[in-house]
């Protein structure tokens, strides 16, 4: 690792955690096993990232996203990983081009928070809160995801629509039955430490309340032990967690594998999300849920196999 020092013009770990969606241990990771990202250190003897390194960064998360494997990835150029971008850019899955004629784009480049959020909600009243969220959701997601990818977005526009649509779905929330109209399975939604994208908890919360499910949600970031504090708490029937598209596949399996371990048989697990490990590789006792729009299902054969007392 480079020691500098004089002042050094680059951005702290946490900054490039959000600002690539890279955990900042796979990072640190990545930069034993591969010599990359190579932070220098600043005046606090902390890690900073300059603007090229993070701008390869941002391309290996996408990339990422798309399937490819990170240990292929981070050794190569930059000039290499646009090349490939460039490549796999209909390998994806299907979605609405990134220069397409969505206003969404525009809103946000506009920085129209406003216009954003009105133009959403039309959206919500159209399609309804389950339609927008199995359907319309996912494909803004990816439109916005690319477009950041690209560079068409800065990465306060992409905070800026994200922060919007979880305004939009809390809002949403709030207009749900409340708790006399819930019934089991009782449902603690949380992301390990290592992930902290909390949007597809939101998309999960939402589904699983449609579904009259007693669902409460933990946030990002939360520590295994605090979890298994919660599940046993809440009395939980099912954990779910969320893992984004370019969280590591490897401590995303060890992260299920642990807390697998520590939960009782009982509690079933649940992980979704975009990760591409999900679904990938099975792990006993865990159940992948690929697509939001599989959630309903998933709640049906719970209650199939777990009927309640008063049924």
């Amino acid at each position: 690792m480079v020691q500098t020092s004089g002042e050094v013009n680059g951005m702290p770990i946490a900054s490039v955690e959000q600002a690539t969606g890279i955990a900042r241990a796979t990072l640190r990771i990545w930069e034993r096993r591969y010599g990359f990202p190579r932070p220098e250190r600043d005046l606090r003897d902390e890690r900073s990232y300059g603007p090229e390194q993070v701008e390869k960064l941002r391309l290996i998360a996408a990339l990422v996203a798309r399937g490819l494997r990170p240990g292929r990835l981070v050794p190569l150029p930059t000039e290499q990983l646009v090349a490939l971008a460039d490549a796999t850019a209909g390998t994806h899955a299907p979605g609405p081009a990134v220069d397409g004629d969505d206003p969404v784009l525009d809103l946000l480049r506009a920085h129209d928070a406003q216009g954003l959020a009105k133009h959403l909600d039309e959206s919500v009243r159209s399609l309804g809160l389950a339609g927008f969220i199995t359907g319309r959701m996912p494909a803004l997601n990816e439109l916005v995801g690319e477009a950041w990818a690209r560079g068409a977005l800065q990465v306060y526009e992409e905070h800026l629509y994200t922060e919007v649509m979880e305004q939009l779905l809390h809002h949403a929330l709030l207009q749900l039955p409340g708790a006399g109209m819930q019934a089991p399975p009782n449902v603690v939604l949380a992301t390990l430490p290592t992930e902290s994208h909390g949007l597809g908890l939101l998309m999960a919360q939402a589904m699983l309340a449609l579904q009259g499910c007693r669902c409460i949600s933990l946030g990002v970031r939360v520590p295994v032990a605090e979890l298994l504090a919660a599940a046993a708490a809440f009395d939980a029937d099912i954990v779910g967690l969320s893992f984004s598209a370019s969280h590591s596949p490897s401590l995303a399996m060890r992260g299920l594998e642990q807390l697998r371990g520590e939960l009782p048989t009982r509690v079933a697990l649940w992980a979704g999300g975009s990760c591409p490990a999900i679904g990938r590789r099975k792990i006993a006792g865990v159940q992948a849920i690929r697509e939001i729009g599989a959630v309903p299902a998933a709640v049906a054969a719970w209650r199939a196999t777990n009927p309640s007392p008063a049924a």
